[in-house]
Parts: C-alpha cells; structure tokens; sequence
C-alpha cells in the first residue's frame, strides 16, 4: 500500500524535539520509509523546504531530502486537482493547491494520505479520498 505523506507529517518529523515521546505520526512515518511505501511528491518538498530561515539548515534539510525521489505526476493529476478544488470550494471548503493536487494524485493511483492536517477531513466530504488513520 502506498501512501502520501503529506507536509504535516514530514514537519513534525524533521522537528527538533525534546520530548522523549514520538507522535504517532512520525512513527507511523519512519514504517512507510522502511517499508518502501512512503511516496513523496516535489510540491511537498516545496512546502517543507520554504520557509528554512538559514541557509546552512535549508542546505542539510535539502540534501536529507533527496533521498525521496518525487513522484512523477501527469496533466491529468493537475486537472483532477483543480477540479476538487472546485468541488470543494462550491461547498464552502477552502484548501491549498498542494494539498488538491495530493489529494487528486492519490486518487488516481489508489494511494492513502497519511497528513495531521484537519482540512483533510473536510475535503474527504466531498472527494474521494483515503485517509490512513494516524495511530493505525
């Protein structure tokens, strides 16, 4: 089973934390690695990389980071992508283009999401998306 990992996910992920307790959703991150079924897609990378404040951090994070190859994506993932953007924005569901585009890549090839990011619940609504329960 393959699975999306979205943006949320990775962040929390790759975190400085002092706690000693993972969240389960990184643990749950760190099995899809292992077992081959985590899929990364380069909006993603986009995503986790912007933002890094330091050039130092952002070229360590950048080089970690390759390590994931990018999903190759087709005309019809973006096309599928604004179409649920516009299915969910007439039913008064806002989202980001990245997170449509996730959603309409996992769609067309029967991948799970795995995301912390509420707005996924929203627009499981109104598309047909799957969600992988975080903590299973």
């Amino acid at each position: 089973m393959s699975v999306i990992v979205d943006t949320s996910v990775w962040s929390l992920a790759l975190r400085r934390s002092t706690s000693p307790t993972v969240p389960l959703a990184v643990t749950q991150l760190r099995n899809l690695i292992t077992d081959d079924q985590a899929v990364f897609l380069g909006a993603i990378r986009q995503e986790i990389l912007s933002g890094v404040r330091s050039s130092e951090q952002f070229i360590r994070l950048r080089a970690y980071l390759r390590a994931f190859p990018d999903l190759d994506l087709i005309t019809e993932d973006y096309e599928l992508a604004a179409e649920f953007f516009n299915i969910c924005r007439s039913n008064g569901i806002q989202g980001s283009n990245t997170d449509f585009l996730i959603c309409a890549v996992a769609h067309r090839r029967s991948y799970s999401i795995l995301t912390t990011d509420n707005d996924f619940q929203s627009f499981h609504l109104h598309i047909p998306i799957l969600l992988l329960p975080v903590g299973n």
